[in-house]
């Protein structure tokens, strides 16, 4: 395995989730945790045995000590990560309005995160890894945002270093037709490709999985994963087709299973894993990570991935 790291980069917040179900007003106590999608994909390469560096800004502020001590306690490299004293830490909150609905809002306008910018990139950081792991939410956030993003993957394909691109379309950061455009950019200079069906639409594409992994990867990318979530996932890898089952699982908190699928197969792809593989590891990830409440707290580590793809009950004594 590559002692390279996964480099990716992007906004992390504080998160407040409601500990009951039930409108928003009528609770009493909300639990503190952090999330962020590319952060999230750091905590989860890391768990399985590849070293991941986080870039980004938080405020100088609790909040922000809270999102450098959960990554730093996850064994992910934050060293690069920019303390700013003008802007406060985005928050987002989590309520959980019953059992099967639950609702998103993000606190992030003029955060910390939003200002993140090219200078905030290290060159020497991106043209050392082992891969670069962009999100469409980073360019979303701001011009300057946007800016670094693309200058890190710039970077990237100069340094010959795989660039991987989850296209995570955010509806309420940006419109649709705004997004096409940044992201089908970001899709051509891609090595690796994640898209779930509506995303990929986004995108141009049309018709089942399987015409929109062949218009995604027409695009440019070498791998095309499509995210179906309970119908498991298809990949389309140099010419070739695979496919996944999902795994079995109760739903406790879907929020985060995507980003643990995508660390899943990138860990798996950095340690040179064939592509049914690092599909079948990617799968088992977002079950995981479904069945635990928070974005990150449920992604594996290695050594559970055998038995987390069971799917019968095993009791130990």
């Amino acid at each position: 395995m590559s002692n390279r790291p996964l480099v990716t980069l992007g906004e992390t917040m504080g998160l407040l989730t409601t500990t009951g179900e039930g409108p928003l007003r009528h609770q009493r106590t909300l639990e503190l945790g952090t999330g962020g999608a590319e952060s999230n994909v750091a905590i989860g390469a890391v768990r399985l045995g590849v070293p991941a560096v986080w870039i980004g800004r938080v405020g100088d502020d609790e909040i922000g000590k809270l999102v450098l001590a959960s990554l730093r306690a996850e064994g992910v490299d934050t060293s690069a990560v920019h303390l700013d004293a003008e802007a406060p830490t985005g928050l987002m909150l989590k309520v959980r309005r019953t059992l099967v609905d639950r609702r998103v809002t993000y606190y992030r306008r003029g955060s910390a995160g939003s200002r993140l910018s090219p200078g905030d990139v290290p060159e020497s950081l991106v043209q050392g890894a082992a891969l670069l792991h962009v999100t469409g939410i980073t360019p979303a956030l701001s011009a300057s945002a946007r800016d670094a993003v693309e200058h890190a993957v710039a970077l990237a394909r100069e340094s010959g270093v795989p660039v991987s691109l989850d296209v995570n379309y955010r509806a309420a950061l940006w419109p649709r037709h705004e997004a096409r455009s940044c992201l089908a950019g970001l899709a051509r200079q891609a090595d690796v490709l994640f898209a779930g069906e509506d995303e990929a639409a986004l995108l141009g594409a049309s018709g089942d999985h399987v015409a929109l992994a062949v218009h995604l990867s027409a695009l440019g990318p070498a791998e095309v994963v499509i995210k179906r979530g309970a119908s498991g996932a298809y990949a389309l890898a140099a010419g070739n087709v695979h496919e996944t089952a999902a795994i079995p699982t109760t739903v406790s908190d879907p929020v985060g299973a995507g980003d643990a699928f995508v660390a899943g197969y990138l860990a798996e792809r950095i340690a040179g894993v064939p592509v049914p593989q690092s599909l079948r590891t990617a799968a088992i990830c977002g079950a995981a990570a479904c069945a635990v409440r928070g974005d990150w707290e449920g992604a594996p580590e290695r050594a559970e991935l055998d038995r987390l793809a069971r799917t019968d009950t095993e009791v130990q004594r």
